[in-house]
């Protein structure tokens, strides 16, 4: 798939449409707590976009080489799960957990997608420090995304900063293009080589999302086909933003 450049109209569309994901993404946040399933934000999370008229990206998604599709609205990743953890009733949050809520809605036909990764209760100085590593290395990924640049800028930039904190990058998995689809080129890994790959280009929309690791970058895919998760069972944090890439600072779309 070639690269696709958004029109005018169509970042309007993407401009609202990442409004509206942030909103419902913020409101979930809010109910994360011990005690409550995972499958009961995943509900939340369904309610909110049909309220607005909206549809889940996620919700039945059935990407090349899965053999299901995605059962779920909402992406619910726990602990070592790193992401596109399945929500269920039967998986209640507890206190010290950490979780990364992932999400993508369809607004007039156009996909956003965002996640972040927040505390249950009280949690460990370790696991708010992953927590607030990886959103920082989200930062300095977008900082980097400018017209002009590279993809391969985003990674080092992210990969420069996430060496001096030790943990492990998952280089597996990685951002996108996004827009009419819910997965575009670029492919945009968390780790590279400065002045490498896709060139970015003002109306180019694109997903950055740094997944990192309190241990070992590497991860096994789940037998659900789905749920990816650290291979040294230690937890993991993500964050993402879909962002327009202009002549300048690059534009968070997906804000409210």
């Amino acid at each position: 798939m070639a690269i696709i450049i958004k029109t005018p109209k169509e970042i309007e569309i993407l401009r609202e449409g990442g409004k509206r994901l942030a909103t419902v993404l913020y409101k979930v946040r809010g109910i994360v707590k011990p005690g409550i399933s995972t499958k009961d934000l995943d509900a939340y999370a369904y309610k909110l976009i049909k309220e607005m008229g909206d549809e889940p990206a996620f919700l039945n998604y059935l990407p090349e080489g899965a053999e299901t599709p995605y059962p779920a609205s909402l992406c619910v990743s726990v602990n070592n799960e790193v992401v596109h953890g399945i929500p269920s009733e039967k998986k209640i949050l507890k206190e010290g957990d950490i979780v990364s809520l992932d999400l993508g809605l369809k607004h007039n036909g156009l996909f956003t997608d965002m996640a972040i990764t927040v505390p249950v209760g009280e949690v460990s100085s370790g696991s708010q420090k992953l927590i607030n590593t990886t959103e920082k290395a989200l930062e300095v990924g977008i900082d980097a995304a400018r017209g002009g640049y590279r993809v391969g800028d985003i990674g080092a930039a992210i990969e420069g900063f996430v060496q001096r904190h030790k943990y492990g990058i998952v280089e597996v998995l990685a951002g996108h293009g996004v827009g009419k689809y819910i997965h575009e080129d670029p492919y945009i890994p968390n780790f590279g080589k400065a002045n490498t790959g896709a060139k970015l280009v003002p109306g180019m929309v694109i997903a950055i999302e740094p997944m990192l690791n309190n241990g070992t970058k590497h991860v096994d895919l789940d037998r659900d086909g789905w749920t990816f998760r650290t291979a040294d069972a230690k937890k993991s944090a993500h964050f993402e933003h879909t962002i327009l890439i202009t002549d300048g600072e690059p534009e968070i779309l997906t804000k409210v």
